[in-house]
């Protein structure tokens, strides 16, 4: 996910970054302190608190993203932010008395009596750094995560919604104090500083060049992270599937958001036979979603210029080097840029180089299903996968013999919104899960716990060695 750096003054009075960063900090980690094992009542109410905000404000929060994104479709808003984050919050509180309980655990007979369990602990103070793309929902999911399991939060807003950054602080410090759940705002060096502090756990969310940044600044600090990159997630049409379904369903993932989604098919592998078929079902399906571009409200904008012209040159690198680009509208409007289709990609064009992030399909073809497992698994490791086709030696297939965060089978993106379902990347594309009980588990501590009463069998072990209990120990153990 491109994560952008534009500037924005802090005024006059502000105090230093850095300083204001570590007072909130402090403020989080003494409160952590004097209450490190919150009771399970208490990470309700927080939980309870935050669902019923975003459901109180949710027309604001729709006018919020939308004035940041120049427009942003209002259904978007609802479906892909406030919707999953309502039900993540759901979920996360109707099972957390669950996930709280100690696990028990085997004590092997050598180590008789005693008995053992895992207690999840809090961590202490998690710093989450959110990206543009979705910044409700992408807050909201490592939020209700870290306070499920029992943690203080920070967490930074991009400089690049500041619309939103300044309703989510007003809004959460409505509900929470702000050495329970902080909203830090400002330009890049806010975002370099907040990566420096010693956070016990740091989860974010962006492209993969700023993720080396983050991890390098956190190691400093022996910080765990979670990174969600992202990356050029593919979708393979096999050759016997519909191609007005997988064709339908791909529009979808690709057009939702303007594509500006980290799990958006990237690119489709279609059958060499079939891709100018391809092409046209895949026209069909978009242009049945928006039937024009100009003034439609359900049609989302790219976020900034900077990113429409970085778009721009995506397409003149491919038709400068061969590309055929197949527009779906004869123009767009303002920031709503029109949906293309790219044949004849290569890849040494940018737009096969780097996560494309807005309306372009470059259509990739294929001989055999091989080919395209190949082409999947020579380049880096993408943070979903999408395969469209019926048949199930097939599908078993592709999750047998390609590597990605995660798979939808004859669909997109909706992978992510299944609550009890892990969501992560893998080598590039990222490290670490979140997402239900995932989340809970990342942001706990699970504390492995042996514990003994009077009786100490563990004294026939001792030294001096050579006693001939021990040497029946061994003839029956080390074996």
């Amino acid at each position: 996910m491109p994560v952008e750096s534009v500037r924005l003054p802090l005024p006059d009075d502000a105090p230093p970054p850095q300083s204001d960063l570590e007072r909130i900090f402090d403020m989080q980690r003494q409160a952590f302190a004097a209450n490190p094992m919150p009771v399970a009542g208490q990470r309700q109410q927080w939980l309870d608190s935050l669902r019923q905000l975003l459901s109180d404000e949710r027309q604001a929060i729709i006018e919020a993203i939308s004035a940041d994104f120049s427009h942003r479709s209002a259904d978007e808003t609802l479906l892909a932010e406030l919707m999953p984050s309502l039900h993540n919050i759901h979920y996360a509180r109707r099972h957390l008395r669950k996930w709280m309980r100690s696990s028990r655990r085997s004590v092997g007979m050598a180590f008789q009596p005693a008995s053992a369990k895992v207690v999840y602990q809090p961590l202490g103070v998690v710093g989450v750094i959110v990206p543009w793309n979705y910044p409700l929902y992408l807050a909201i999911g490592p939020l209700a995560g870290a306070l499920a399991a029992g943690n203080r939060v920070m967490l930074k807003l991009s400089e690049s919604t500041p619309a939103t950054g300044e309703l989510l602080k007003k809004l959460f410090a409505k509900v929470f104090p702000e050495d329970l759940v902080a909203v830090v705002l400002g330009e890049a060096e806010v975002g370099v500083a907040f990566s420096r502090l010693p956070f016990d756990h740091l989860l974010f969310t962006g492209a993969t060049s700023v993720g080396r940044h983050v991890m390098r600044a956190a190691a400093e600090n022996l910080t765990p992270v979670t990174l969600e990159l992202g990356g050029k997630s593919p979708a393979i049409v096999s050759n016997d599937v519909p191609l007005e379904d997988a064709a339908e369903r791909i529009a979808f993932g690709k057009t939702l958001n303007a594509g500006q989604t980290c799990v958006a098919p990237d690119y489709v592998l279609v059958p060499r036979n079939r891709v100018e078929d391809f092409v046209q079902a895949y026209k069909r399906a978009v242009t049945g979603f928006y039937p024009t571009l100009a003034d439609n409200p359900d049609y989302t904008a790219i976020i900034n210029p900077r990113h429409v012209a970085r778009l721009n040159s995506y397409l003149s690198d491919a038709v400068d080097k061969g590309a055929r680009v197949i527009a779906l509208y004869t123009q767009g409007q303002g920031r709503r840029m029109p949906f293309s289709v790219l044949l004849n990609v290569r890849d040494d064009m940018l737009v096969m180089q780097d996560e494309i992030f807005g309306p372009l399909l470059p259509v990739v073809p294929y001989d055999r299903i091989e080919q395209a497992f190949d082409y999947i698994n020579q380049r880096p490791r993408p943070l979903a996968l999408y395969y469209f086709g019926y048949d199930k030696a097939e599908q078993r297939r592709v999750l047998e013999q390609t590597h990605s965060g995660g798979v939808c089978l004859n669909d997109t993106l909706l992978h992510v919104a299944q609550d009890d379902l892990p969501f992560g990347g893998v080598g590039a594309s990222g490290m670490g899960h979140y997402h239900g009980h995932e989340g809970f588990l990342t942001f706990s501590k699970a504390k492995g716990v042996f514990i003994k009463q009077r009786f100490n069998a563990a004294r026939l072990i001792y030294p001096p060695y050579g006693k001939a209990i021990q040497k029946l120990i061994y003839r029956m153990f080390v074996r």
